[in-house]
């Protein structure tokens, strides 16, 4: 099989340093504004970017934290669930998902995805649930909403807490059989989600934040981050030290005016792979949930056929495009939740795609020409 020349410009699997550099003055002026106020905990900029990017999700609480997981242990927190509780949760998803839970004294629980969205199996859920069970955590995966229709139906009778994982589909719509439209993160009881550098809506390091339409749980969850205090020296509750850094918030607050337009392109590129790949025999494309826009946090691709996968990344590789594979070694069997006892073929749809998903580039300034070429190794490994 013979290699392509050259791509016409460098690929990048994601392309931050360029993203920056087009908003440069815009970040360099948010970066000068915080450094005049010195207010670098819990200064103005953490406040605003929590009311916009409320404003920006249709008006939901925002309490902004220090990272993505600790939005999970705070959410699972402020449940204030008994030790041993049982959370159900998705088995091909990242660690994170299980470690908020397991630090808590909680029981993870999996249960299979599906194989087309990669998201919880709804079906699987219900199943799952025991008169110990707490709260259900939905992640919508590399960025496409879980049928949170069927989850919040499921969570109301049995009287559990649904959780959304957010941290990869910001801005990411679910509409409801009734018509309603509501944004991901805002529908269950609690929110969360990450601002770590390569989400779709990421800081300069690390941050994360929760999201909720209860005025009374947000008020719950602010002082759970900020040490469990409801005012300085006062402590109502055993919290933690998980705060939004003053200057990620600026810089995050820049990055927002930016978030649809950044979406938008990457749904464009989409497009162009869905169009070109959907023919090929033994590659499926990411399936779609027709309720659920996609944010395309990753444009995730399937293949069946054993050991092609590594062939194909070889392959790309070499002709200077690379890839990512998320998730190859399913969390039941990572060493630290043995404890757990689960085994190898408990959850057949989440290892199959763990040995079958590669993520292909996908970001606001892969060019057309950059995507042609992508497509055009793509066709030439499976002789289209």
């Amino acid at each position: 099989m013979s290699i392509l020349p050259a791509p016409p410009a460098p690929i990048h699997f994601l392309d931050l340093r360029a993203e920056h550099t087009l908003i440069q003055e815009e970040l360099d002026a948010a970066v000068r504004a915080t450094l005049a106020e010195a207010a670098f905990i819990q200064g103005p900029a953490v406040g605003q970017f929590a009311e916009e990017l409320g404003s920006y999700l249709g008006g939901t609480h925002v309490v902004p934290c220090a990272n993505g997981t600790d939005a999970l242990t705070l959410a699972l927190m402020s449940l204030q669930l008994p030790p041993g509780a049982e959370v159900i949760l998705p088995a091909f998803t990242y660690v994170a998902t299980l470690e908020a839970a397991a630090l808590l004294g909680l029981r993870p629980v999996l249960v299979d995805v599906r194989p087309d969205t990669f998201n919880i199996e709804v079906a699987a859920v219900e199943a799952a649930i025991t008169p110990r069970t707490g709260a259900i955590i939905a992640v919508h995966l590399f960025g496409q909403c879980a049928d949170l229709e069927a989850l919040l139906a499921v969570a109301a009778q049995h009287s559990v807490a649904l959780i959304e994982d957010n941290a990869q589909a910001i801005g990411a719509t679910f509409q409801f059989s009734s018509g309603e439209t509501a944004f991901a993160g805002t529908v269950g009881e609690i929110g969360t989600t990450s601002f770590f550098p390569s989400k779709n809506l990421g800081a300069m390091g690390d941050g994360g934040a929760l999201f909720t339409r209860d005025p009374a749980r947000a008020t719950l969850l602010r002082q759970l981050a900020n040490h469990g205090q409801s005012q300085k020296y006062h402590h109502q509750h055993i919290g933690l030290n998980s705060r939004l850094d003053t200057l990620q918030a600026a810089l995050l607050r820049v990055k927002l005016q930016h978030l649809p337009a950044a979406t938008a392109a990457r749904q464009a590129v989409a497009a162009r792979y869905d169009a070109a790949l959907a023919s090929i025999p033994n590659l499926f494309i990411p399936g779609r949930d027709a309720r659920s826009s996609h944010v395309f946090h990753q444009y995730t691709v399937t293949l069946t056929e054993a050991d092609q996968r590594d062939e194909l990344r070889h392959f790309l590789q070499r002709c200077g495009v690379p890839t990512m594979v998320y998730y190859y070694l399913p969390v039941h069997a990572q060493p630290a939740y043995a404890y757990l006892g689960y085994q190898a073929g408990q959850f057949p749809v989440a290892e199959q795609l763990g040995g079958g998903v590669l993520s292909l580039p996908i970001h606001p300034l892969l060019t057309v020409a950059q995507q042609d070429y992508i497509i055009e190794c793509l066709c030439t490994y499976f002789g289209r």
